[in-house]
């Protein structure tokens, strides 16, 4: 069965909300790109739809009622949103999930070296990329810096006009015979993804004037390391004492993430489409924060979970296999005055969620990876993925046939366009998300998201359409589930 293009049905009431939500959704996008900054970002937005800190109203002992709003973060990288409904929490929520962090490149401790006149930045990639696809790309520095005072740094260099930008260099064509005949996971390895970050060295009259032109710090202007061995080094760190109050060792306690540089665009001679970095998973993220925000008086409690570190298993402190979001549900019960482990237990086996996660569009040009009937087509809406996994299904959560048909009416009476989709040919395709986690509770978990094209790459494509029927689906679960 073929589903129709969701753009055939838009009066212009439905493209101006359409257009509204996709400009939003593109500044998100292109303000934050790291989990951190994610995280950060829809506290505030929270806040603004009275949303209150629920460390705080444990803190005071306040208790929670239908109609209060709260929140909750784990190391500010991970986020949760809970909008308490007039039915008991014991009877289940209605859950959002998707994750907030992207493939990318993470410098590593010690990260600072000079080679041949040339200042690089040692990387190790996270989550699953293409090596070749990060080299001569324009990259932004963005992270934080946490020194032994106990003080924490925002860093954030490349995406500004003004900024610089960095890069992983190349091997210009006419030398790469031998690269070329490399297998495409071995044309550029991983200990290859360096960046490039200068090339000036220091001299004594630059350490009176700073490239940047500002004041130079009185403490500043003396060469942090042996400025005659590694020159260009040695001015690199002198700029970054100067803009960040930083030393080299510093870098020992620091999280910074390399990213595409610069923000996302329309993309088609008909602004149909998105491409920006980090669409798996913000576009799903983005698009549950807000239905999140939109829900009024739910019969059943609301939650948006936004988790960290799925691309490398959900593990860790911040993903969804740990225990922040069991712990979260576990305070809000307590002040809602429905506490112990019996009913938490119920009502995390009551709940149903959506597993917000992005799939696989259909793309003609690589059309043998794909089984038509079964997959995801950009423009024909939110995308429901009964099971993902690989290989026969292994690591799928597999969705309960009730649960599809149940998903399947809640969409059709709100009118949004969806499909079902598998992740690429059986022994083709294949991929892993949050569901099968929350799932080990007994509650009802599907996928669903977004389609997307060149998933993982730097720059990743989505459909407007698609955001938009994201957005009605997801609150219409919210309500209606």
């Amino acid at each position: 069965m073929e589903h129709d293009v969701a753009w055939k049905k838009y009066d212009e009431a439905d493209l101006e909300a359409l257009e509204h939500l996709a400009a939003e959704y593109i500044d998100f996008i292109s303000d934050n790109k790291t989990e951190r900054e994610c995280a950060r970002t829809a506290i505030a937005l929270a806040e603004e739809h009275g949303y209150a800190s629920l460390d705080d109203a444990v803190r005071e002992g306040r208790a929670l009622k239908a109609g209060d709003k709260v929140w909750a973060q784990a190391h500010g990288k991970a986020l949760i949103l809970a909008h308490l409904g007039d039915k008991p929490l014991a009877e289940g929520l209605n859950i959002l999930g998707a994750h907030i962090d992207s493939p990318r490149l993470d410098l590593k401790q010690n990260p600072l070296y000079e080679s041949n006149g040339f200042a690089h930045l040692d990387t190790h990639y996270y989550g699953g990329i293409k090596n070749y696809q990060w080299v001569t790309l324009p990259l932004a520095m963005h992270g934080v810096i946490a020194k032994k005072d106990g003080t924490v740094v925002d860093v954030q260099v490349g995406d500004d006009p003004g900024d610089p930008v960095f890069c992983v260099t190349d091997l210009l064509i006419h030398l790469a015979g031998k690269q070329m005949a490399k297998k495409a996971n071995e044309v550029v390895e991983g200990e290859d993804l360096d960046i490039l970050v200068g090339n000036r060295p220091y001299t004594p009259a630059s350490a009176d004037s700073p490239a940047d032109g500002s004041d130079v710090p009185a403490d500043a202007t003396d060469a942090p390391i042996d400025a005659d061995k590694e020159p260009v080094k040695a001015f690199a760190l002198k700029l970054l004492a100067e803009k960040y109050g930083i030393a080299e060792d510093d870098f020992l306690s620091a999280e910074i993430e390399m990213v595409p540089a610069g923000r996302a665009r329309d993309l088609g001679l008909d602004r149909s489409m998105v491409i920006g970095y980090g669409q798996d998973d913000r576009v799903c993220a983005y698009t549950s924060l807000v239905a999140q925000l939109a829900v009024e008086h739910p019969a059943k409690t609301a939650v948006c979970v936004l988790v960290d570190k799925e691309e490398i298993g959900s593990v860790g402190a911040t993903g969804m296999a740990s225990q922040f979001f069991e712990n979260t549900i576990a305070e809000i019960m307590e002040l809602a005055g429905e506490s112990g482990p019996l009913p938490l237990r119920r009502a995390l086996a009551a709940s149903s969620m959506l597993s917000s996660d992005v799939s696989a569009g259909f793309d003609p040009a690589y059309a043998a990876a794909f089984e038509t009937k079964n997959s995801a087509f950009l423009g024909r809406g939110l995308v429901f993925n009964k099971y993902t996994g690989s290989r026969g299904k292994s690591g799928s959560n597999d969705a309960n046939a009730e649960y599809v048909a149940r998903i399947r009416r809640i969409m059709d009476d709100a009118g949004v366009a969806f499909q079902t989709a598998e992740l690429g040919k059986v022994d083709v395709g294949g991929g892993g998300t949050i569901a099968y986690i929350p799932a080990k509770y007994g509650m009802d978990v599907i996928d669903s998201g977004v389609a997307v094209l060149s998933m993982h790459s730097p720059w990743e494509v989505t459909s407007k359409a698609d955001i938009y029927e994201a957005f009605k689906g997801y609150e219409a679960f919210l309500k209606n589930a």
